[in-house]
């Protein structure tokens, strides 16, 4: 049975910030991969600092490419729109009867998690692996000795892809907050500007 750890985002672009945590993950707790999914645009929402699916798709891939632990996953384009996790989880785990899925999520979605759709449903049937955020707010008390919460000790990230797509628009160089093969895919694309 192989633990997959599933790291949802838009990853508009993906930076260094994400790629730590998923290889953290992967080297530190007991998941053999991490899959990072990457959300779909939501046809309900006007976001148009959101790039195109495929182009979110293909940074993933190369920013991946040399981590055999981590895959870039494209399931939730293929779903109904809108989608909730509780939907992917469970159409995971028909397509794929040999895994087991466990969400990974920073501390600030913790603090919400209590209003996901079906959130207990999520827990009765998979483990949350929970990375550290500076964020507002406290943390429901019925997740803080959960037997499904797990907490890992992963670096503090702070790095946002707001931040990020303003410091291109604004021409500033911002390089080594990127893997090598995104940035260069952002400027060969002429992505954010």
């Amino acid at each position: 049975m192989k633990k997959i750890g599933l790291y949802f985002g838009t990853f508009n672009p993906i930076h260094i910030g994400h790629l730590a945590i998923a290889n953290h993950m992967a080297e530190y707790s007991d998941l053999d991969e991490i899959w990072m999914m990457v959300t779909p645009h939501n046809p309900f929402k006007k976001k148009s600092s959101l790039l195109d699916n495929n182009h979110r798709l293909e940074m993933v891939y190369r920013a991946t490419e040399s981590y055999p632990k981590l895959k870039p996953s494209d399931i939730e384009f293929k779903l109904p729109q809108p989608n909730y996790t509780v939907h992917t989880l469970a159409h995971l785990q028909e397509k794929y009867e040999n895994h087991q899925f466990n969400l990974i999520m920073g501390e600030d979605n913790l603090k919400s998690f209590h209003k996901w759709k079906n959130y207990e449903v999520i827990l009765e049937n998979h483990n949350v692996y929970v990375y550290p955020r500076i964020s507002e707010g406290i943390t429901e008390h019925q997740f803080n000795n959960h037997a499904k919460i797990q907490r890992v000790n992963a670096p503090i990230m702070e790095i946002s892809s707001t931040f990020i797509r303003k410091a291109i628009t604004e021409d500033k160089n911002i390089r080594p907050l990127l893997p090598k093969e995104v940035w260069e895919y952002i400027d060969e694309m002429n992505f954010y500007r």
